[in-house]
């Protein structure tokens, strides 16, 4: 795992399920907000009329650094997260790429998320409207991988400006196979385009055409001047059959592998018997042997699952910690006795050789897809056989969070999820945000011993709210639909309050249970008192022999 390379922070993951692919006929997309410091809160805006001449501000979304401001349109839906009432949700990643294409001026990638769903009534409108604002305002953020989804079908896009103070992007979309899955982690995932595949345009891709100066081939798009510009740059040379986005944009470096395409890989495995041959490329193992020039099998970018997903699925995918893989997060003697999933100094360190210290080597840690930075993630579960979509969402680590159901239509968020109720420097004892991460932080220092105890209520959550929905759904379609968005914003946020209650006992019981570095003992699911009605001494639980056996040589002995 060593490289000359230099440590950066990797976040965000994104993974997207055709409507045939799952078993109740949804569209997902999933997404973890991953960034140290990032506080997480569910992001709502209520539907609304704007008068003519309306300006819409844009502010950065990492920085909150103004950019100017936007014409409004007439009419702008509701946004629950991700997703709007119609169903559109939209989620990201960011891998950086070319730096001398990044801007800081035009649009960023988080406001272009919030201002396209505010506007969109399907996935191929929103995309129109990230590229008609790019092409107009410019694009100021690094390369980013886009998943776009309704409830018919998911794209996934990798965009990347033109440098900076010039406008537009070069950008490639793709829809994804119904009956396929796919992801992206912070690395440009689209090779080839059919550039050479003969196509007869409809007349709504004449129009986007000439709209948006791309190329339309049914399930792709991309920018008219992507190749030539690569070109220019000399990014790429050859035929244009043969050019690679990926390659040109975003070239694979070892963190590239390692860090990102390693947990795309880790969520096909659950859904695939043929990933195995892809461990080397992940690893980086191929990556090295060919002295940091990729020359293999690339990993595809969608598979045929060999099952059905379902959104329980997706959760689960989403709390990934590479278990029982040789990625294992838990694992090592980095993991420390208790098998915790910290690691200090982001991701990795460098070491200077004892011998030789002008010789400097890159360490690497594992990086799953469950991760403590992560300020919220969701499963958006958009369905074309009811009017309302699903933003399963849950706060903090997914590994030790429970995903709680939001509805499309809400007329407002539940208080422990709303933005202002503190934030990553502000404590609130009603905060989901800070109740979630008290039980985690908690359990990190002994991550083997706690875990199972956030592992049973999270299964107990997640099996009332899989059994409650069906209900629920029924319930809101024999009512008006006012009734229904009154009815749904009430069992959204009564559910969302109900489940951070019980995770705030759930820390009371963590800390008293194994205070001072000790467990107490139970009885009767109680904790144990002597004949008199006091404490019983707790369990003094020895070190596990494996890490015993690490630190002995340290240590006096006689």
């Amino acid at each position: 795992m060593a490289m000359l390379l230099p440590i950066a922070a990797f976040a965000c993951t994104n993974f997207l399920v055709g409507k045939d692919a799952s078993v109740d006929g949804s569209t997902m997309v999933s997404y973890a907000a991953d960034s140290y410091g990032m506080f997480g809160f569910l992001h709502f805006a209520p539907a609304q009329d704007w008068p003519e001449g309306a300006m819409r501000e844009v502010k950065d979304w990492d920085t909150g650094r103004p950019q100017g401001q936007i014409p409004q349109v007439a009419h702008t839906y509701t946004v629950v997260g991700n997703m709007n009432e119609n169903q559109v949700t939209i989620g990201e990643t960011t891998w950086g790429g070319r730096e001398a294409l990044w801007d800081t001026v035009g649009i960023d990638y988080g406001s272009l998320i919030y201002i396209a769903l505010e506007r969109s009534k399907t996935a191929r409108e929103a995309i129109e409207w990230f590229i008609t604002l790019v092409n107009e305002y410019g694009y100021a953020s690094e390369g980013e991988s886009f998943s776009f989804g309704d409830p018919n079908e998911v794209w996934i896009m990798d965009l990347i400006g033109k440098g900076p103070g010039k406008k537009g992007a070069n950008w490639v979309a793709v829809r994804i196979p119904d009956n396929a899955i796919s992801g992206h982690a912070n690395q440009a995932r689209i090779t080839t385009l059919p550039v050479n595949e003969k196509h007869k345009l409809t007349k709504e891709e004449k129009r986007l055409q000439k709209k948006l100066n791309c190329v339309c081939k049914g399930d792709w798009m991309w920018d008219k001047d992507l190749i030539a510009f690569a070109r220019e740059k000399e990014y790429f040379t050859g035929a244009d059959k043969d050019f690679s986005f990926q390659a040109a944009y975003n070239p694979f470096d070892f963190s590239g592998l390692y860090a990102c395409e390693a947990r795309v890989w880790s969520f096909f495995r659950h859904f695939s018997d043929e990933m195995d041959p892809y461990l080397d490329y992940v690893t980086g193992k191929t990556f090295r042997e060919t002295g940091g020039q990729y020359e293999g099998k690339h990993m595809p970018l969608w598979i045929i699952p060999n099952k059905k997903v379902s959104a329980q699925d997706l959760k689960e995918c989403m709390r990934d910690e590479y278990k029982d893989t040789p990625m294992d997060i838990t694992q090592g003697t980095d993991a420390g006795p208790w098998n915790s999933k910290l690691r200090f100094g982001g991701l990795g360190f460098k070491l200077k050789d004892e011998q030789d210290t002008t010789k400097v080597t890159q360490y690497w840690y594992e990086r799953p897809i469950a991760t403590q930075q992560t300020a919220w993630s969701f499963v958006g579960q958009m369905r074309s056989w009811n009017k309302y979509g699903i933003f399963w969402f849950g706060v903090d680590d997914a590994a030790c969070s429970c995903y709680a159901p939001m509805y499309s239509c809400l007329n407002h968020v539940p208080e422990c999820f709303a933005e202002g109720n503190g934030d990553s420097y502000t404590f609130s004892p009603t905060s989901a945000w800070w109740t979630f991460n008290l039980v985690a932080n908690w359990a990190y220092t002994k991550y083997s011993r706690m875990y199972p105890h956030i592992r049973e209520m999270q299964q107990i959550w997640d099996d009332k709210f899989n059994t409650q929905i069906a209900g629920v759904d029924a319930e809101a379609a024999a009512m008006s639909e006012e009734d229904a968005k009154h009815f749904l914003t009430s069992y959204s946020c009564s559910q969302a309050e109900n489940l951070v209650a019980d995770w705030q006992r759930l820390y009371l019981y963590l800390v008293t249970k194994f205070i001072d570095g000790q467990e107490r003992k139970e009885e009767n699911g109680q904790f144990k008192r002597n004949a008199y009605g006091n404490s019983c001494g707790p369990n003094r639980l020895a070190m596990p022999e494996n890490w015993l056996r690490k630190v002995a040589p340290e240590i006096n002995h006689e």
